[in-house]
């Protein structure tokens, strides 16, 4: 197995891993930021307001963007097992 092997696989699930997670890391930090300018216009400091909100969409993401992660995964992972013989010898 050549380095320039190991770099592909790694780059790949690094990209994986980015397309995956974008649109939950990026729905979190919406929530995020609109409670903070809530928080910031009220006064109101209590750190479970920006907790709670945040866990809800993100978890509501995850419902939504679900059955889209499982797929991105799965071509993933069918073509880490798809490369084994490439990898091995």
């Amino acid at each position: 197995m050549s380095s320039d092997t190991v770099i592909a696989l790694a780059e790949q699930g690094v990209y994986t891993l980015l397309i995956v997670i974008g649109p939950l890391m990026i729905l979190a930090l919406t929530v995020g930021l609109l409670v903070s300018i809530f928080q910031a216009t009220t006064q109101i400091q209590e750190q479970t307001l920006a907790f709670i909100p945040k866990m809800i969409a993100v978890f509501i993401g995850v419902v939504f963007f679900g059955p889209w992660m499982l797929q991105r995964m799965i071509e993933f992972t069918i073509n880490i097992f798809n490369n084994i013989p490439n990898v091995v010898g």
